[in-house]
């Protein structure tokens, strides 16, 4: 029973899987700024570094905020 469970699993497991193959011509509208995981990865980084440097802040500086992620 176990054998015949892995045999349909190793023959049916490679029509299971989303791999496409793109054409050169298709590669351009994947390259496009629309497609990727983060529109506007330099404005994630400067977010990132705002926020992190507002969470290591240390309570002596006046007016700057804390580690509470205050202004």
């Amino acid at each position: 029973m176990k054998i015949s469970l892995f045999l349909i699993a190793l023959f049916t497991a490679p029509f299971l899987t989303a791999c496409a193959e793109v054409q050169p011509w298709e590669r351009g509208n994947l390259a496009k700024p629309q497609m990727a995981l983060d529109p506007y990865p330099l404005q994630s980084e400067l977010r990132g570094h705002s926020y992190g440097a507002r969470e290591a802040a240390g309570a002596g500086n006046a007016g700057t905020g804390g580690g509470c992620g205050c202004y």
